[in-house]
């Protein structure tokens, strides 16, 4: 095996070093980006010579990658000359775009050369390192405008409906308006939940196990809940870099994770003079734009519909590109005539460009009962309309492929076809 080593210095250098001790040839130690820039013939300050030589004699070739180092041009290089990319990251950003060209799983970029030794020396380990290990893990964020539009009661059967099939679920309550979620639950709010997780993601102290420690389990549903603040004044622990550290850290603890968040998304910078004091909407923002999915929640009637729509496309400004799933709330034909589903449906489609909307059902009684036992919904109403509801929007928006247990997988297809059927 003879490895082309494309990394920076001064670890470059040591790396190389290290192969070469651990019995590994070594054609050449390379700048990282030098390979980009001959093939996109940018060869300003770059040894061609030296590229082309390592490339003719390598087999392997050890990359930092980023969006600088690893292109599309370079892929299509090694892939006509036969040559394995082994790709060193420093991040999750460079993580991602490894991902995209379908490279496998990346190595730390300050791996021991021992280590990058073996993994070098077991490429078929390697390569199915993506399939032994099928988890995407997701952040959802739970966002709806003013007016208690059910946020909270969406985000908590979210979380539970995601657990189903042993799924391992986070809760996440980041509202610094109005915290509830352990109000709702039952659940002691004196904590340390997630402003505890912020401090300690600033800190550079938060990790698995601490995750693990801090939360509080939801019966057996499979579910971990991060409490919020149990004083809205206390709005200012949850700043922005801490809430991105700490739902980064989320995303290798569990599956999924379901954020409940704020209503407001003005920037505070635009009401307060102090452009370097802390921003109480921060926490809303940064979750908004470290999620992957944000589930947009709405009222059912006039008033709830006109709120939605106007703040609408100041989420929408706020989050680029990232999918969102409209969730129209507490649906009744009282306030909007006979046709409430319609209604609701052309309304969002002719004012706000919504075409995708999913509809759950007013059921007063059972969210009563899930109120008065500090449970959720699904667990003292299983077969409820809400929890069904909910159900079937889990299977269509959030997460459509299908559970690992069968049994569980047929029902959800029924109501699928049954859901498509009354559409």
């Amino acid at each position: 095996m003879t490895v082309l080593v494309a990394v920076d210095e001064p670890w470059g250098g040591a790396l190389g070093e290290g192969l070469e001790r651990e019995g590994v040839r070594v054609a050449g130690v390379l700048p990282a980006t030098s390979i980009a820039a001959v093939v996109a013939d940018d060869v300003r300050g770059v040894d061609g010579e030296r590229v082309a030589t390592g490339l003719a004699e390598a087999d392997t070739l050890v990359l930092q990658a980023d969006r600088g180092s690893l292109t599309p041009a370079v892929v299509g290089l090694c892939d006509r000359r036969g040559i394995r990319i082994v790709s060193l990251v420093a991040d999750d950003a460079d993580r991602r775009v490894v991902g995209s060209f379908g490279l496998g799983d990346a190595l730390p970029l300050e791996i021991e050369p021992w280590r990058l030794a073996d993994a070098l020396s077991t490429p078929a380990a390697v390569a199915a390192a993506p399939e032994a290990a099928p988890r995407h893990p997701r952040v959802i964020a739970v966002w709806g405008p003013a007016g208690a539009p059910g946020r909270t009661t969406i985000a908590i059967e979210l979380a539970v409906e995601l657990a189903r099939g042993g799924r391992h679920v986070a809760l996440v309550d980041a509202d610094t308006h109005a915290p509830s979620i352990a109000l709702q639950l039952g659940l002691a709010d004196e904590g340390p939940g997630f402003p505890a997780a912020c401090r300690q993601a600033e800190l550079g102290g938060l990790d698995v196990r601490e995750l693990q420690r801090i939360s509080t389990p939801l019966g057996r549903t499979g579910v971990d809940v991060l409490t919020g603040l149990n004083r809205p004044s206390r709005w200012p622990e949850l700043s922005d870099a801490r809430v991105a550290a700490a739902l980064a850290t989320c995303r290798d603890w569990v599956d999924y994770t379901v954020v409940d968040v704020a209503a407001p998304l003005e920037r505070d910078e635009e009401i307060v003079s102090d452009l370097d004091g802390p921003r109480r909407n921060a926490a809303t923002l940064a979750a908004l734009r470290a999620v992957d999915l944000v589930v947009a929640v709405a009222s059912a009637d006039p008033v709830g519909i006109s709120r939605f729509l106007r703040a609408h496309a100041e989420l929408r400004a706020t989050i680029g590109a990232t999918p969102v799933a409209v969730v129209a709330n507490r649906l009744r034909p009282g306030t909007l005539g006979v046709d409430a589903r319609g209604q609701v449906r052309r309304t969002l489609d002719r004012f706000g460009g919504v075409h995708d909307l999913w509809f759950l059902p007013t059921d007063p009684r059972s969210a009563d009962a899930a109120i008065l036992a500090s449970r959720p919904v699904a667990e003292v109403a299983p077969r409820s309309p809400l929890t069904l509801a909910v159900r079937r929007f889990v299977g269509e928006a959030v997460a459509p492929a299908p559970t690992p247990v069968a049994a569980a997988a047929a029902p959800r297809r029924g109501l699928l076809r049954s859901s498509r059927r009354a559409a």
